[in-house]
């Protein structure tokens, strides 16, 4: 469909438009885009004959280009998004481009609060594995193939589908895995019962002789899957506590949900099991980053919701009970921080230390009326060791200075903590 188009990408370097560069590319289309800055994914891009910019300018944008495409974080008055309306040239949102094309296929969509990533990149090692060669688009880079993008020619099409602002919407599932549903968004969204709302419209677009994948026990989940008139498949059938995995124990209950899919489409459980046991995780995913030179082991994890970070460092201590557990967090949008502050609070059970840097803003404006300064005070309440520092430099120097032989340390948050990890493999 776009074989012989010109494509430009404002926020190129976005995990999710990253992907659909490559998809594009792979398509025949010429591409193009912008971006803030420098990334891995930009790198991965040029590695792949994608040119691109570094600052956006209404001169980057091909006079003769057929399709714009943006990310969330770029507004309106873009100047690269002005200039497409200037020209006549169409613009899209990513969710919009990307439920295009992959509505062409039957799409199999990862939903849900918590552990979308890691199941969508199982989900695809599983099919792969099967010789069912899936086309897929994942949130983070898959250690097996080092991208977030496979181009498969095979009938499926597997996505993962984010629930912010209704854009799993613009996908029409065949397969839809709820992992599970949780209050996030609050930006966005009014209350839980808003979030399920949202969830349930897109569990309604599965056809008849289609599947909802999800824990049927669930209490959040179901008002989702009430009166559904396709069928409904508990992943904790699936479930099994002693599979042997590389991944964080936590993440059996991904591979739950990948065997429900796996069954439904007649993958042979030894193949399912085979790739689940050989499933080497995916970029920031509690990724192991190196050691320092004390020994202390380095390990970088996107978790930025309580709920992640309560998973992740329950898991951690089961994985490493001998270790003293070091959590360096970066939290993730002033609503989100204000909106589930008491939550943070209590989400770091787990950890012996919490260093905190300044809230990572995104999209929003700053607001003196939460700060990383009052949680860690908080968390101090609670007798916990919590210290909040002004900077990412200051909270790499931190770490290099205090840290142990016999520690665990985790760079956390969905923001660019994950950028003082050479600092950190270097001390």
């Amino acid at each position: 469909m776009q074989s012989g188009k010109k494509i430009y990408i404002v926020g190129i370097g976005g995990i999710g438009l990253s992907a659909l560069a490559q998809l594009y590319k792979h398509a025949g289309a010429e591409v193009s885009g912008s971006d803030r800055s420098e990334q891995p994914t930009t790198k991965l891009l040029r590695e792949k004959g994608i040119d691109i910019f570094i600052g956006h300018d209404a001169a980057n944008v091909p006079l003769d280009a057929g399709l714009l495409v943006y990310s969330d974080a770029i507004p309106e008055d873009n100047p690269e998004r002005a200039r497409a309306r200037e020209l006549g040239i169409t613009e899209q949102s990513y969710f919009e481009a990307l439920g295009q094309v992959a509505n062409q296929k039957k799409v199999i969509a990862v939903a849900g609060a918590h552990g979308k990533t890691t199941t969508t990149a199982m989900l695809i090692d599983v099919l792969e594995a099967a010789g069912l060669d899936p086309a897929a688009v994942v949130g983070s880079l898959r250690a097996k193939s080092k991208s977030n993008f496979r181009a498969g020619d095979g009938e499926h099409f597997i996505v993962e589908a984010d629930e912010f602002k209704r854009h799993f919407l613009n996908f029409n599932p065949f397969i839809l895995i709820i992992t599970n549903i949780d209050a996030d968004h609050l930006d966005y969204y009014r209350d839980i019962a808003d979030i399920q709302s949202a969830f349930r419209e897109l569990a309604q677009k599965v056809p008849q002789g289609g599947f909802v994948v999800c824990d049927v026990r669930d209490e959040k989940v179901l008002p989702v899957i009430e009166g559904l008139t396709c069928t409904v498949v508990d992943y904790r059938k699936y479930f099994d506590p002693e599979l042997p995995l590389k991944a964080l124990p936590l993440h059996r209950i991904n591979a739950a949900a990948v065997l429900a899919v796996a069954d439904i489409l007649k993958i042979s459980p030894s193949t399912s099991l085979r790739a689940l046991k050989e499933f080497s995780g995916t970029w920031r995913r509690f990724e192991y980053r190196g050691e320092m030179q004390n020994g202390a082991l380095l390990y970088d994890d996107y978790a930025h919701h309580p709920v992640e970070i309560k998973a992740t460092l329950k898991s951690a201590r089961e994985k490493f009970p001998g270790k003293r557990i070091v959590i360096a967090f970066h939290p993730h949008l002033r609503s989100r921080t204000e909106a589930l502050f008491n939550d943070f609070v209590q989400a770091f059970t787990d950890a012996d230390e919490i260093v905190l840097a300044p809230i990572f803003v995104a999209r929003e404006e700053p607001d003196s009326a939460v700060s990383s300064e009052l949680l860690a005070a908080k968390i101090r309440e609670r007798g916990q060791k919590a210290t909040a520092l002004g900077s990412l430099s200051e909270v790499a120097g931190y770490l290099v200075k205090n840290t142990r032989a016999d520690d665990l340390v985790i760079t956390m948050g969905a923001g660019d903590i994950y950028t003082i990890m050479e600092r950190l493999v270097a001390a």
